[in-house]
């Protein structure tokens, strides 16, 4: 793949403030606590948000952009600073509304290129959850497995989520491509889902 560094740029803030929101929200600081976030306890869950969420999002966006450079379009991850602001505040107040940014596509690309560089992210998102469920079976430490846990639930949102058929998600692109495609990789989501619960209770 090949990145500029404008893009490194954003993806590395993207991935900082995703991180950071998700941590803010796991933690439950808000804004009378804020200053929680500066503090050595808060370290350890900003390394987790960053290594579930994180990954997750990098994972989704990147697989967009490989396939799409793969039929020859230009293809650059750009974050949107808002909803990552509006990432930020919603994580004071307990939850988290995330869209933080996309990969936007240029050049000649049939609709077929079109909805598979689309599926490409929710299925990235899907054989990551698949590799943190299949790692909890070798572990033994409570709290790594509930890492491994997390890393499976947030790439089962994520995948689920854009699974939506509607615009601006990944799921409103599959159908337009193809409808077979677009309920077997929504069954998929949502075995994965139910499946991780199962996990998990």
């Amino acid at each position: 793949m090949r990145f500029s560094a404008f893009e490194l740029r954003e993806l590395g803030k993207a991935w900082f403030a995703i991180s950071l929101a998700f941590a803010i929200a796991l933690t439950g600081i808000s804004f009378s606590s804020l200053g929680k976030i500066f503090t050595i306890g808060f370290t350890i869950p900003f390394i987790f948000a960053g290594l579930t969420v994180g990954i997750a999002f990098l994972g989704h966006e990147l697989s967009h952009k490989f396939l799409a450079q793969k039929y020859g379009c230009f293809a650059e991850f750009m974050a949107n600073t808002q909803m990552l602001i509006l990432a930020l505040i919603c994580s004071l107040f307990g939850f988290i509304f995330a869209a933080p940014g996309a990969v936007v596509i240029h050049g000649q690309i049939r609709r077929d290129q079109y909805g598979k560089v689309s599926a490409a992210g929710i299925i990235a998102n899907l054989v990551m959850g698949i590799v943190f469920l299949l790692l909890m079976l070798f572990v033994n430490t409570p709290e790594l497995k509930q890492f491994l846990l997390y890393g499976c639930n947030v790439n089962s949102w994520l995948a689920i989520f854009n699974m939506l058929p509607l615009m601006p998600f990944d799921g409103v692109k599959v159908l337009m491509w193809n409808r077979k495609a677009y309920f077997a990789l929504a069954a998929a989501c949502v075995g994965f889902a139910v499946i991780v619960q199962l996990v998990a209770a």
